[in-house]
C-alpha cells in the first residue's frame, strides 16, 4: 500500500499533527457490554444535522417501516425525526444513546414541519443580514426551527469564540421567539452541509454515520499510507473519516502478518520485509542480493514466535 500516493511527505516536512481530532487521545469506546438492549430499536436521523439517533418504542407500539416521521425527545427539545429502518446489532452504543419515541407523526406534524422549512430560507438571509450589521466573523451553516416548541436554532462556524450576546438580542426581537446559537466544528459542518469526498462517494459522516471515533495519525500509520496531508485529509481539513472505521480491520488484519523490517530467510538468502497489503494480502521482501520478491500472504506462518516461509 504504500506506493499508492506519491510525492510522499514526511512527518519532520509537514505538521500533520493539527489534522488530527483534538480529542481522539481521550476517546474511548463507551458502549457497554452488559447492557441489555431494547428488543426492538430503531435507527433516526435529524434531517437538519444528519444526527444519528437510536429510538426505542412503547409497549405494544405499532411497527415503524423506513421513511416514518416521528417525534421524539432531542438535546434542543422535542423534534421531528425520520425512521432510517431497524437496528439489530447496534454497535459500541451506550444506554444513554437511546431516547423513547413520543409518539408517530400525524398530518398536521408533516404540515407544520414543512410549514417551519421553509420560514428556515427566510430565517438563514436575517440572520446573515444581522451577522453584517453587528460586524461579526461568522458562518451560518444551518438553521432550524423546533417542531414542538417556540424555538430557532443557529448552527455557525467560526474560527474564534463570538461574542453574539447583542446580535440574539436583534433575533430575539425580529422572531418573536427562543434563540439558541451553536458554534460547531469542521467536521459537524461537513456533516451537516454534506458533499462528496476526494473518492467520489458522500460524506461518511453525513451519509454513513456521524458517531465515528475521533481520527489519529496513527490510523493512517496503522493502513500504511502516505502521510501528506492533502492525500489523507477530506474536504473539512480533518483526517478522513474512511481512515476511523477502516482502521480496527487493518489493525487485525496485521495481527494474522509479518511486519515491515523484519528479517526472514528464505531460499538460502537473508531478506526484509519491504511492504505488507493487508488488502491485496501480498508481502514483499528484499534479499540481501537485491532480489525483489512478493509472496502470498497464506505462505507465512509464525512458530514458536518467528515468522517463516512455507
Amino acid at each position: 500500500m504504500s506506493d499508492i500516493f506519491e510525492q510522499d511527505i514526511s512527518e519532520n516536512e509537514e505538521d500533520i499533527s493539527k489534522l488530527e481530532d483534538a480529542d481522539f487521545k481521550a476517546y474511548e469506546d463507551e458502549g457497554d457490554e452488559h447492557f441489555v438492549y431494547p428488543k426492538i430499536l430503531y435507527l433516526a436521523r435529524l434531517e437538519y444535522s444528519s444526527e444519528g439517533v437510536y429510538v426505542s418504542v412503547p409497549d405494544k407500539f405499532e411497527e415503524l417501516k423506513s421513511g416514518d416521521r416521528i417525534i421524539i425527545p432531542t438535546r434542543y427539545g422535542k423534534d421531528m425525526a425520520l425512521v432510517l429502518g431497524r437496528t439489530k446489532h447496534p454497535v459500541g452504543l451506550k444506554p444513554s444513546d437511546i431516547v423513547k419515541i413520543e409518539r408517530k407523526a400525524n398530518e398536521n406534524d408533516i404540515e407544520k414541519f414543512k410549514e417551519l422549512a421553509s420560514k428556515e430560507d427566510e430565517a438563514f438571509k436575517i440572520f446573515k443580514e444581522k451577522v453584517s450589521e453587528h460586524g461579526l466573523d461568522m458562518k451560518l451553516v444551518a438553521v432550524h426551527f423546533l417542531l414542538e416548541e417556540s424555538k430557532a436554532l443557529f448552527f455557525f462556524s467560526s474560527e474564534n469564540r463570538v461574542d453574539f450576546r447583542e446580535l440574539v438580542k436583534d433575533l430575539v426581537s425580529v422572531f418573536k421567539m427562543r434563540i439558541e446559537l451553536r458554534q460547531i466544528g469542521v467536521r459537524d459542518e461537513s456533516r451537516i452541509t454534506g458533499g462528496l469526498g476526494v473518492c467520489g462517494r458522500p460524506y461518511c459522516c453525513h451519509s454513513i454515520r456521524d458517531k465515528l471515533p475521533p481520527v489519529s495519525i496513527k490510523m493512517a500509520k496503522e493502513q500504511n499510507l502516505s502521510l501528506n496531508s492533502t492525500k489523507i485529509s477530506g474536504q473539512c481539513g480533518r483526517l478522513l473519516c474512511c481512515l476511523s472505521y477502516e482502521y480496527n480491520w487493518y489493525a487485525e488484519a496485521r495481527k494474522k502478518l509479518p511486519s515491515e523490517g523484519l528479517h526472514i530467510h528464505y531460499d538460502g538468502s537473508n531478506f526484509r520485509i519491504t511492504d505488507v497489503n493487508p488488502i491485496k494480502e501480498i508481502v514483499r521482501m528484499l534479499s540481501d542480493d537485491g532480489r525483489l520478491l512478493e509472496i502470498p500472504a497464506s505462505r507465512f506462518i509464525k512458530e514458536n514466535g518467528k515468522w517463516s516461509v512455507k
